[in-house]
């Protein structure tokens, strides 16, 4: 880490500013109250606190006030009465994000979409469904089922996360090397806009001629507006599916394996790896029984036609014994199949069976680098003691270090920050990424200038302050030292008058 940390970091811990100080009032609780009822009103300030953080648990801020509307229509309400005052505001889904995006504010309005989960329509012949942003993940791939269709994106919360939130965050999963991530597969949303206006972008095809502005809100984290409609693209269900997990005695050998199959031609529908460690904390949660010894393990899934998965299997089993494979195991049914994902899917809530803390880190490399990287984050975590549990999806070489830590002992959290930015800067070497699904939000706004130049930085600027010029849309998120939206870009070289007057506050 270089020498101007400790001061980004200090930036980054110290309180929110208050756009308006004392402006979340029993007077915006009444006029909340009346657009959506008592019942979807919180100020009661333990039950505050259910919301003060999202999955990153190590940020958090207890919100001025939540809200959780029913309609798309009480959204735009809300969000008209903050506009007219200059209220921040942040949307939350699910809350399993894991960069602090749905962090609230304290001296503004948590708008939480969890009450708008249905599942609006399911038109089988366009092969497209409209669902509100409540509604989780994988019950979309249910309500489709019947139709013989699924939504591809499957983060591995998808149990418990919301459309809504992997809109947000652009989220992938597991079978994103196949089959794409979450922009992939919207081709329209309805969204309310920071200043409260209800509109659509997109038409459903995915087609429409002009600006991509789905594809720009996609992925925003949040702060281009509030997406309140979703129109998603659904997939035939596979004709066959097989799934493999081949066990290897180190890393190296299984990152091999996974350059040599993508080298050879294959295109699997997943391809996921395990450490010993993450292995270790999969087995105490939850049994999943994967081969004694073994260093590392590969999941290969393969789908498609029947003939062309049957061909495919046979060589990703010739390629993996190649690379040193000790075992490999076909899951002979879909109970089988289920208990083989089952230990990759609870990996990171397992990890808490052996650490009392950790950091989810979210860095990409290209998968030709994955050896290499991965030796290095070994050797960062003998040099400085410090134990990383790596699982990811090695097909697309979007890493998921967990660094481990005990958040009771003094200086355990910090030295477990740097190390966790350490493997950010490797991913940055390599000509990789900071992060590949999980978002910025506020815990890696830090590390975007060692990314992005100032001018790219107040490039994505001129976007944000398109969409939100009063920067209230959940602000202090994605960008580290924020323009003001008006202001001539460039080096920074006093404070705004606003600022120093004490008028206004950076976003």
């Amino acid at each position: 880490m270089d020498g101007n940390d400790d001061a980004i970091t200090a930036e980054r811990n110290a309180p929110a500013a208050a756009i308006d100080a004392g402006a979340v009032d029993a007077a915006l609780a009444a006029m909340m109250t009346g657009i959506c009822g008592a019942d979807n009103v919180i100020t009661d300030p333990q039950q505050l606190r259910t919301y003060e953080c999202d999955g990153l648990t190590a940020h958090r801020s207890v919100p001025g006030l939540v809200v959780l509307p029913q309609t798309a229509e009480q959204v735009a309400s809300i969000v008209r009465e903050c506009a007219a005052r200059q209220i921040p505001f942040v949307a939350r889904g699910s809350g399993t994000g894991l960069s602090g995006g749905a962090l609230p504010r304290t001296d503004g309005v948590l708008i939480v979409m969890s009450k708008m989960r249905s599942v609006i329509a399911i038109d089988p012949i366009s092969r497209r469904a409209i669902v509100e942003p409540g509604v989780t993940n994988l019950s979309v791939s249910k309500a489709a089922e019947s139709h013989g269709l699924f939504y591809a994106p499957d983060p591995s919360s998808q149990v418990v996360c919301s459309v809504g939130g992997n809109v947000a965050e652009n989220s992938g999963g597991a079978h994103c090397l196949k089959h794409g991530f979450t922009v992939h597969h919207v081709t329209g949303l309805q969204v309310v806009t920071p200043d409260g206006e209800l509109t659509w972008l997109g038409d459903g095809t995915g087609v429409a001629a002009g600006y991509d502005l789905v594809g720009a809100f996609t992925g925003s984290e949040g702060t281009l507006g509030i997406v309140t409609k979703i129109i998603v693209k659904l997939t035939p269900i596979p004709e066959a599916v097989i799934t493999l997990l081949a066990a290897f005695t180190s890393m190296g050998a299984g990152g091999a394996a996974v350059s040599a199959i993508i080298g050879s031609g294959i295109l699997p529908g997943a391809i996921e790896m395990m450490d010993a460690l993450a292995i270790e904390a999969a087995e105490a949660a939850v049994h999943c029984r994967y081969p004694e010894g073994a260093g590392a393990v590969l999941i290969v899934e393969l789908d498609g036609p029947a003939g062309d998965v049957e061909a495919q299997t046979a060589a990703v089993r010739e390629i993996c014994t190649a690379e040193g494979a000790y075992e490999i195991r076909a899951a002979q049914d879909a109970a089988e199949r289920a208990a083989i994902w089952t230990g990759r899917k609870s990996a990171f809530a397992a990890v808490g069976r052996i650490s009392p803390a950790y950091i989810v880190q979210d860095g990409v490399v290209p998968r030709t680098a994955l050896e290499s990287v991965l030796d290095r984050i070994s050797a960062l975590s003998a040099e400085t003691g410090i134990r990383v549990a790596n699982v990811f999806h090695a097909g697309d070489g979007n890493l998921h270090p967990l660094v481990l830590f005990d958040d009771r002992r003094p200086g355990e959290q910090e030295a477990a920050e740097k190390l966790s930015g350490m493997i950010l800067d490797l991913c940055i070497e390599h000509g990789g990424s900071i992060t590949g699904e999980h978002g910025v939000g506020v815990d890696k706004s830090r590390y975007m200038p060692r990314m992005f130049g100032a001018d790219d930085l107040d490039t994505m600027q001129l976007l944000r302050c398109a969409f939100d010029p009063g920067g209230i849309c959940n602000p202090g998120k994605v960008f580290p030292t924020p323009r003001l939206c008006g202001e001539v870009p460039g080096v920074r070289r006093a404070p705004h008058p606003l600022v120093a007057a004490g008028v206004i506050d950076q976003f």
